[in-house]
């Protein structure tokens, strides 16, 4: 069965393939000989110490980008239009879903707005990418084949909008809570464990918005899918932190290297927001457990405002890893143990293979589930298939 993106590639056949028969063979990154010949006056540049052109390396790392944003645009305009503000900045915002809002305003009166902006954000970032890219004369990713995921059909939503992700069946790994807690850095040890904030996340189904509006009449079930999306949103951002400065050290030209260490940036003040945010989630009540009768699977909520126990993977912060206002990054070892723990973003080795590790992040999340069949849709081959050759870039210079 051919790849609908790139035609000529067989699922199944080597991932890595792929260049070989869209586009970007065509001008192999280059646009023909000639360019290549030229690489100054092909790309321009304007820094008289940049003659470095763009290579197959830098352009595998902006496509895979192009459409890992293009993944981040759908899901967040799905929460937008439920959860966020609305103006006329971008399309398909209604005023959202009062209910939902309601319940997402427990996590902090100002998520509406927040919401919306993370959302002009990550559009932002996938449109500018895919221009860039077109200026090169590259054909970008085109995932507009993989848009077949039913929308919510609650109030707020664009119910006849075809999506790429689903919103409605997540299982949430909420390790990255103590994963910046801690003082271990995967880099050193990638097998490295991390408590999870929020377990029942990290089994069954979850959904992060009202499916129905049939799920704005039930106040717990409300509030345990705001609750949700609160640490969704952290989940999704957490990968970009990390992502992008580890394949910045994959990238050859400086005006590539340029827009990686200028966008990476955004995603870590998203994530620094989002893990504020969802450690309010039922602050200052009892547990609260909910049972969701669509996806049978229960959640507990607990308030993480009080240190909870104690991580077998901590030494001098033990107890401290659950704690909801320790948000900024402990210190850890980096780079060699001998210069002590500084605080940093992690991991960023290219030993670990980012790109990979954001879509199969992704997939276990069950992101592209299609309830149809129960599997994820084929985007994930496409993904992968990008993430393989960014992962494989290498610096030139």
């Amino acid at each position: 069965m051919e790849n609908s993106i790139y035609p000529g590639l067989k699922r199944g056949a080597n991932r890595r393939s792929f260049l070989k028969h869209g586009a970007v063979a065509a001008g192999a990154i280059g646009v023909g000989a000639a360019l290549l010949q030229d690489p100054l006056a092909a790309f321009g540049h304007d820094d008289d110490d940049d003659h470095a052109a763009i290579t197959k390396g830098d352009i595998a790392i902006l496509k895979f980008l192009q459409a890992l944003e293009t993944v981040e645009e759908d899901l967040w305009r799905q929460y937008a239009e439920l959860g966020g503000t609305k103006d006329s900045e971008f399309s398909g915002l209604t005023g959202g879903n009062t209910a939902y809002i309601n319940s997402l305003l427990l996590l902090d009166g100002d998520m509406p707005q927040y919401i919306h902006d993370n959302t002009d954000d990550e559009i932002s970032h996938a449109r500018f990418i895919k221009n860039y890219l077109m200026s090169k004369g590259v054909t970008t990713a085109d995932l507009s084949p993989f848009r077949i995921l039913l929308s919510s059909q609650a109030n707020g939503a664009v119910k006849n909008a075809k999506r790429l992700t689903n919103l409605t069946q997540l299982t949430i790994d909420t390790s990255f809570w103590t994963r910046y807690r801690s003082i271990t850095n995967p880099d050193f040890d990638p097998q490295a464990k991390f408590d999870f904030a929020v377990p029942t996340l990290n089994t069954g189904l979850h959904a992060a918005i009202p499916r129905t509006d049939t799920d704005t009449t039930n106040q717990e079930l409300m509030n345990a899918i705001a609750f949700t999306a609160g640490f969704h949103f952290a989940f999704i951002e957490q990968g970009g932190s990390s992502l992008y400065p580890t394949l910045a050290l994959k990238v050859t030209n400086l005006e590539v290297l340029r827009i990686l260490l200028s966008i990476g940036p955004s995603e870590t003040m998203h994530f620094q927001t989002w893990q504020d945010k969802a450690g309010n989630a039922n602050q200052g009540n009892p547990d609260l457990t909910v049972m969701d009768p669509v996806n049978g699977s229960t959640v507990t909520f607990t308030d993480l405002h009080v240190a909870l126990g104690e991580s077998a993977n901590e030494t001098d912060n033990a107890g401290k890893v659950l704690q909801a206002n320790l948000i900024m990054p402990e210190p850890t070892h980096f780079l060699d143990p001998k210069f002590g723990p500084v605080a940093i973003i992690r991991p960023t080795s290219t030993k670990l293979n980012g790109a990979v590790a954001a879509v199969q992040g992704f997939a276990n999340d069950n992101l592209f589930l299609d309830p149809k069949t129960g599997k994820n849709t084929d985007i994930v081959d496409v993904l992968m298939d990008l993430a393989e050759e960014a992962d494989e870039a290498r610096r030139s210079i």
